[in-house]
């Protein structure tokens, strides 16, 4: 959420996103960014919510990672391959946790 909201023309965030320095500083871009920075950042409060304040949290934190798997996968069929990994990679081994025995 920081690099997509806060460092929006930052080194890293043109890395990160395989984009020109240059071009994050396009208003288009710097407000599509932002919104995802925006969305990334309500899902992570979801995940909180779900964890640490919800009477079924097991149920919705599945559904709230199967959401982001979905959205990664359609990111990955739609855009690039490796969206799967990096936005739903860790959505997934999370995925996989909840259903393991600790």
């Amino acid at each position: 959420m920081y690099i997509e909201t806060i460092a929006t023309t930052s080194d890293a965030t043109s890395r990160i996103f395989n984009i020109a320095k240059n071009d994050l500083k396009n208003e288009t871009i710097n407000v599509l960014l932002k919104n995802q920075g925006v969305y990334n950042g309500l899902i992570g409060l979801g995940l909180l919510y779900s964890v640490y304040l919800s009477s079924a949290s097991v149920e919705i934190t599945r559904l709230i990672l199967i959401y982001i798997i979905l959205v990664a996968l359609y990111g990955s069929v739609t855009s690039n391959r490796k969206i799967i990994l990096t936005q739903g990679g860790l959505a997934i081994l999370a995925l996989i946790a909840t259903f393991l025995n600790f």
